[in-house]
Order: C-alpha cells, then structure tokens, then sequence
C-alpha cells in the first residue's frame, strides 16, 4: 500500500507540474501574443471569457447527467489536446478560436476537480499539498523561462500543445486509481444539493471575486505607485514561494478544523487588501502582504476542496462546482468588476477587494452557525 501511495503521489506530481505550466503559458503568455497577432484588448477579453464560463456552466450540465464519469475524464483528457492543436489553424480567425476556447475552458475544468479527487481518494489530505506544490512549481517555472525566450505566438502555441500531451499522457495513466464516488458515513449529503450549504458557496464565490483586482490590475496597480515592473515580478515570484512553502508545510495544519482553516484563510485574505490599500506606497507592506498567499491560496484551496470532499458523497460533481463557482464565475466577476472600480477610481480598488472578502468571510461565520444550529 505504501508503495503503491508512493507511485501514485510521483504520478500525480507529474500531472499537477504538467497541466499548471500549461495554466500558466495560457494565462499569462497568451493573452499577450495574441495582441501581437492583432487582435484587439476587446477581442482578447472576448476569448479568454470563454474558459470561465464553461467552468461555471458545466457543473449543472453534469449535475442533470448524473455526474461526472470516467470516459468523460478520458475525454476532457483528449479535448484539451485536440483545443490545443486547434489553436494553429484557429490563430488569426476570431470566431475559430473563440470556439477552440470553448473547448479547452471545458476540458480543462472537468480534469483538473477529478484529479484532485483521485488525489484526495489516494492519499491522505496531509500529503495533498506536498503532491500539489508541484503544480506551483510548473507554473512559476514556465513562467521563467517563457519570459525569457518567447517571440511569437507560434511558439506559444507550441508550448501550448506538448503541455497539452505532457498533461494527456500523466491524467491518462492515473485513471486507472479512480474509484467511483460512494456514499459516506460522516454526514456527506447524497444529492448534490448548493442551497443546503448556500452560505460556504456565497462564501467561496465572494473570495474569488476579490481576487479581480489582484489577478489583473496588481501589477498596475504596484507599477503605479512607483514600484518598478521588475520588482513587481519579484512581488509576484515571492508570493508563489510562499505558495509552494505552505503547501509543503501545511499537512499537520490539515488535521485541525478545516471550517476554522477556511475561515482563517479568508479573514487575512481581507487584511492582505487592506494593507494593499493603505500602504500603496511601501514595497515592504508589498511584500508582507503577498507572504499571505501562503494563507490566501495555499492553505485556503487545500482546506476547501478537502472540506468539499467531505459535505457530499458526489464528491467529483463537487469538486466541479467548487472549481466553477470559484474560478469560473468569481473569477468572471471578480475581473469585469475591479476593471470597473479601476477606471472609476484606483486607489479604491484593494478597499473594496478587503470589504469583498470581510463578506466571504462573513458568510463562513453564518455557514458554520447553519451547521451547529440545524446540522445544514
């Protein structure tokens, strides 16, 4: 049994370095050489509003089906090379490639919730993050690199597609450790209910809409109060550092409430804009801040989706929830409205993103209230 954790925990750091290097050529270098092939910031907003959406909407789409299952696993696995080799002859055709984008957002949000429950299924949640830091690493590592190296969109796209196999390839060979979702004894609800735990879903969502303005404008945001653009790219390496720190760190953390862990996690997510906002000029508060990814990310996403795995017996069908209503719609959200409040008035960006999170965490305190009161 040890030797077999032992290889599926090498399997599952393969996949997780794979297919977050992958995430990171997409989100970070894509957008940027797609400009270079003439689209227009519109046209860009456009494509990359596709994934979200379809990591949003398809969760009620398995929900009605019945589920998520193994060939539609196999399947995503596929989807997500096929989008990625359809990204070559889509490049300078906007309706193609919005379509192609259809495709790689919804393959890429029905892998990455199954792999995390295999994960969970597999090894304990103490040993997740140390499995999962791999991911981390993947992302800042291409990030690195391509930001040396890269020239052209074509060779962005290049990269696009052997991340895509290298993510096929190890999500293929760890099927064979799924295991179908069964009920539970510790209180999971069978039927895939969001309203019976409506306050944690409102509470995830909010996290992830104040992360908007940390997502898209930090970099502006930092770069306009005098911090150079270098040092911002340190600000952005130093918080996956803390990521990755956390996430090798965190199992004995683990073993403790992981409501309380939520809640934790939540309320220094709103300290942390709270400093962004009050000290705009200090490249120290800077960096104590982002030193709270360890907590914001590493420690909230572990916590949550091992808390999720917990509160239904469709454990995979929740995790895809999870995934889309954090990422997917908070994401959406959290994005269209700091570009708002930024054009509007920046300096009030990261105070609202600080009153955005107080709710989350605000409706954590109600959902832990809902449970002792009625056991929802």
């Amino acid at each position: 049994m040890t030797l077999l954790r032992s290889g599926v925990a090498w399997l599952l750091g393969l996949f997780y370095l794979s297919y977050f290097a992958l995430v990171g050529v997409y989100i970070i270098f894509l957008p940027k050489m797609l400009t270079l092939a003439g689209y227009t910031p519109a046209q860009v907003g456009a494509i990359f509003a596709a994934a979200p959406l379809m990591r949003f909407l398809l969760p009620f789409l398995f929900r009605r089906l019945g589920g998520v299952h193994h060939r539609t696993y196999l399947g995503a696995l596929l989807a997500v090379f096929v989008a990625a080799l359809l990204f070559f002859p889509a490049l300078n055709h906007f309706a193609a490639l919005f379509l192609a984008n259809l495709l790689y957002g919804a393959a890429m949000g029905v892998i990455l919730p199954y792999v995390d429950t295999i994960a969970l299924q597999t090894i304990d949640k103490e040993r997740y993050g140390r499995v999962r830091l791999w991911g981390s690493m993947g992302f800042m590592a291409i990030a690195l690199w391509l930001g040396r190296v890269l020239e052209t969109p074509e060779q962005s796209l290049a990269y696009l597609a052997v991340l895509a196999l290298a993510t096929l390839l190890s999500g293929w060979f760890l099927a064979r450790y799924d295991r179908p979702d069964t009920p539970t004894t510790d209180g999971a609800s069978g039927h895939l209910s969001l309203m019976r735990h409506w306050a944690f879903w409102v509470s995830a969502f909010f996290l992830q809409v104040s992360f908007g303005g940390f997502y898209n404008f930090f970099t502006i945001y930092e770069t306009a109060h005098g911090i150079s653009l270098e040092t911002t790219s340190w600000l952005w390496s130093f918080g996956v550092l803390c990521e990755i720190a956390m996430l090798y760190w965190q199992g004995p953390l683990l073993r403790r409430n992981l409501q309380t862990l939520i809640e934790f996690s939540v309320a220094t997510t709103a300290l942390r804009w709270a400093m962004l906002w009050l000290w705009p000029d200090s490249l120290w508060v800077a960096f104590a801040a982002q030193s709270l990814h360890a907590f914001n990310f590493a420690l909230y996403y572990t916590a949550a989706i091992a808390y999720v795995y917990t509160l239904y017996s469709q454990k995979k069908l929740a995790q895809q929830f999870f995934l889309g209503i954090t990422f997917g719609l908070g994401g959406a959200v959290g994005a269209l409205v700091a570009g708002w409040i930024y054009d509007w008035k920046p300096d009030a960006l990261f105070l609202f993103e600080a009153i955005v999170a107080l709710m989350a965490w605000g409706m954590m305190r109600i959902h832990r209230l809902r449970k002792a009161r009625h056991g929802a």
